[in-house]
Order: C-alpha cells, then sequence, then structure tokens
C-alpha cells in the first residue's frame, strides 16, 4: 500500500531526491565521509552551497541586486532577524493580519521595540479570507509591510500581492516557495523555512535587496544579515545536511521544469480536490474560494467528531498527517510540489468512500 504524506511540515519531498541522500549518506562524491561528516570549510561543502544559491537564483531569477543567504531558526527565526535589521529608519513595521503566522510575526517585533500597525485584518471572519488594504499606505512611514503569502494554517494564499507602494515587502514565503510564480522584484525581502517546500528542517533562506541592508551595531550574530552576506553564510558551522538537500531539491525542481510547471501542477492536484470539496455533501472547504491555496488545502465535515474520524480512517488507508491545526480544526491536506498527482487522486478517492460511507450509515440511523 503506498503512503502519502500530507503533513504541513516537516513535509514531502520528491522520492528520488530521498533515494540520492540514502545512497550518498555514506560516502559523498566518493570521499569515503557522509555528508554528516564533512567540513563546511571543505571543497565539497563548498561546492554544495555555491550550486544551491545558484539553483535557487536560476529558479526565482534572483536578481544580483539580491542577497541569497542561508540561516537557522526557520521563518520565527526571521520574526526577529527582519525587525532588527530592516526597520531602523523609522522603528515602525505595518502587516496583514492574514492569520496566525503573521500575527505572531507583529509579536515578535513589537517584543524588540517595534512599532505595529495592522493595516486589515480578516481575524473577525476567522480568517476565510484575506484582507486588503482599504486604502494607499502612508509613505515613508513604515520600514516595511509584512504579509505572509500563505497561510498554512488557514488555507489561504496571496496571488496578487497589495500595492504598498515604494514601502518595501516582506514575504514569508515558507510553504509556497518554489510553488507558486512570484517576482522577486516586488518584495524588499522574502524568507522561507525549507521545511514545507525546500527541504528537510533546519535552514531557512532570506533574498534580501542589498541595499536595504545595513550595518546594525549590536545585532546578535546569528541574525545580523550583513554579516551573513559578508561571510557568504558561513560566519559560523552552517546546518550542512539541511543545504545540501536543499540542493538536490532545487536540482529536482529544474529538471521537472522549474517554478512555472510546479505551478501549473499545483493548480491541477488542488483544483481537483476543491471541486470535489465543492460538490461534496458531507465536506466542505473553510476558505473563500478567491483566497484558496494551492499548497495547502483546509476543509470540514462541520463535526469535530467525524472529522477525527475521517483522519484515523485515512491514516489506516496510508493518506497520513491530514488533522488540521489544533486552532482551525478540521482536516488540511498539503500539497506541496512533492506531492503526486496520485497522492491526491488517492485522497479523493477516499473522501468519496467515506462520504458514502457515513450517508448509509446516517440513513440506517434514521431509519
Amino acid at each position: 500500500m503506498p503512503v502519502y504524506n500530507f503533513a504541513a511540515g516537516p513535509a514531502v519531498m520528491p522520492a528520488s531526491v530521498i533515494a540520492q541522500i540514502g545512497t550518498e549518506m555514506a560516502s559523498l562524491n566518493g570521499s569515503g565521509m557522509s555528508i554528516l561528516e564533512v567540513s563546511h570549510r571543505g571543497r565539497d561543502f563548498d561546492a554544495i552551497i555555491r550550486e544551491a544559491e545558484a539553483n535557487l537564483r536560476t529558479l526565482m531569477h534572483i536578481p544580483d541586486d539580491y542577497a541569497v543567504l542561508f540561516m537557522q531558526g526557520g521563518g520565527t527565526g526571521q520574526f526577529a532577524a527582519a525587525p532588527l535589521n530592516l526597520a531602523t529608519t523609522n522603528r515602525r513595521i505595518a502587516v496583514l493580519d492574514s492569520g496566525q503566522w503573521a500575527v505572531k510575526a507583529a509579536e515578535e517585533a513589537t517584543k524588540l521595540g517595534v512599532a505595529v500597525d495592522v493595516l486589515a485584518s480578516t481575524k473577525a471572519q476567522q480568517y476565510a479570507q484575506l484582507p486588503n488594504l482599504a486604502a494607499p499606505m502612508r509613505q515613508n512611514h513604515y520600514d516595511y509591510l509584512h504579509v505572509c503569502v500563505n497561510n498554512t494554517i488557514e488555507g489561504t494564499m496571496f496571488r496578487q500581492l497589495p500595492d504598498a507602494g515604494a514601502t518595501p515587502i516582506v514575504a514569508d514565503m515558507s510553504s509556497n516557495i518554489l510553488a507558486q510564480e512570484y517576482d522577486v522584484r516586488d518584495f524588499g525581502m522574502i524568507f522561507a523555512g525549507a521545511q514545507k517546500n525546500l527541504g528537510p528542517a533546519g535552514v531557512t533562506v532570506v533574498i534580501v535587496r542589498k541595499n536595504l541592508v545595513k550595518q546594525v551595531p549590536g545585532l546578535p550574530s546569528m541574525l545580523d544579515y550583513q554579516l551573513f552576506m559578508t561571510k557568504r553564510s558561513l560566519s559560523n558551522t552552517p546546518p550542512v545536511f539541511a543545504i545540501y538537500a536543499v540542493n538536490l531539491v532545487l536540482r529536482w525542481v529544474i529538471t521537472q521544469g522549474g517554478v512555472a510547471a510546479m505551478q501549473r501542477r499545483n493548480e491541477v492536484k488542488a483544483g481537483k480536490l476543491y471541486a470535489f470539496l465543492d460538490e461534496s455533501h458531507l465536506f466542505h472547504s473553510l476558505v473563500h474560494r478567491g483566497d484558496r491555496s494551492l499548497t495547502n488545502v483546509t476543509f470540514t465535515t462541520g463535526d469535530a467528531d467525524l472529522d477525527a474520524k475521517a483522519v484515523r480512517a485515512a491514516s489506516a488507508e496510508g493518506l497520513m498527517n491530514l488533522a488540521g491545526h489544533r486552532i482551525v480544526g478540521g482536516l488540511r491536506a498539503s500539497l506541496y510540489n512533492a506531492m503526486p498527482l496520485a497522492g491526491v487522486t488517492a485522497l479523493i478517492d477516499f473522501l468519496n468512500d467515506f462520504e458514502q460511507h457515513n450517508q448509509l450509515e446516517e440513513n440506517k440511523c434514521i431509519k
């Protein structure tokens, strides 16, 4: 029985990448040393990190005036690093409150003494849709606008970015980087924890416009963009294995046709699942149609016990990790780049069978 992992993160990785890791684990490039053992100062890893940056630049069309950094601490680490490095002029940032991760980013900035203005929120709508700017942003007032472009918990995604004018946009792209096409030039900074769509947990990719980065006295070294730029992400021992695995995933995306091809496949996968949910008499999507995520599909029966029953039954069929986030409940299917269409088809077949079976059970109870 095939197993399909629908976890939000750490998440599914390409099968060919897992196989290559297994092959090279004992001896990288015939060196007799595992990737877990090689020096971050050695020739083998230097080639890996350089190729990883080059591959990411190719896939996302990253201009030369943007730096690519490999950091640690996940997206949560960047909730602190971004204001420490970039909120240095006005000491004030703006936030679009589209869900829990945007809230956490605002809270972290506030802890650091940065003023935070929430310009729009859909909390009152249980984040079932995305917030929009009701008026043009006040210019030269904010150091940046923080936007979580894909909300893993709630299942929403920005296809069109808000018009921030000259204010840089800082984007949390952790869960749909390389899955949806964006123009890097539309952002002042992008960050993404790897464990959702780039590779294993342990490394965080930061793409930042170089002219936004300044020398900020007193910054902790592990959060200092200028230091990471100067030292090519090698000021200390980086997460060697995670960067190696990310590079293998980047190679795989290139062989699959790049980000545009990934987006087309994700649209097909998500489209099939949403089409089922829209026709279902038992399951329904939690999100406004125009704001639905391609990578994190949230849905429910409306009954917590029945949702839990569906999750248990799915696990028994090899459809793993379908429970929704504890804040939202219900079910969640994460359809990252590495999730094959066969996995989505298997999920739809299961949900259809589950619906028919439970309708029969309900009819028996009524009789």
